[in-house]
């Protein structure tokens, strides 16, 4: 009886979350996005939507980086689970009922994913700034009336001190901000 229990135990132990580990990295990732400098000098709205877009960009900005460094894609992946996780929990919070939260979140990825291909495209291109001035403007909600060379200006200095830090670092929750 004793060898079937502990049969019965392994199989039906909860297995580990792989997500654990970059836990503390998503946590940072929201707290960098927080950065009251984002708001103030690069005129975004601070408002859910914008905060949301600034969770999205530097989300984005920390993918980039990692997928640029040659890191284990699993890494994106779980980052991009943890996003996920998260902004479900804040849409039950807020209200948003269970017919609804597949719908928004499957829009919250899709945003996600057009961020990362903006500013992908935006960083290829190198020295034009007209082209991530052009993505941020799309892709974060500034405030009426500005014109997202402010912000472009902040994710470009963010995307260069993020490629300062090795992937080890990044995925150890160290980012700048």
């Amino acid at each position: 009886m004793t060898a079937r229990r502990s049969a019965l135990a392994r199989i039906f132990r909860p297995r580990p979350d792989p997500r654990d580990g970059l836990r503390p990295l998503w946590h940072r990732v929201v707290g960098a996005s927080r950065d009251p400098s984002w708001y103030a000098d690069g005129h975004v709205a601070d408002t859910v939507s914008g905060r949301f877009d600034m969770i999205a960009a530097v989300l984005a900005l920390v993918l980039l980086r990692l997928e640029a460094a040659g890191a284990p894609p699993e890494h994106g992946v779980h980052l991009t689970e943890l996003f996920v996780e998260d902004m479900d929990r804040q849409l039950r919070e807020t209200g948003v009922g269970d017919l609804v939260v597949g719908k928004r979140i499957g829009k919250l990825v899709a945003a996600l994913g057009g961020r990362l291909g903006a500013f992908r495209d935006a960083f290829a291109a190198g020295a034009d700034p007209a082209l991530l001035q052009d993505a941020a403007t799309r892709n974060i909600t500034l405030i009426e009336g500005a014109d997202g060379i402010a912000i472009a200006g902040l994710l470009r200095t963010y995307q260069a001190e993020l490629a300062r830090y090795e992937p080890d670092a990044i995925l150890a929750a160290e980012l700048p901000r």
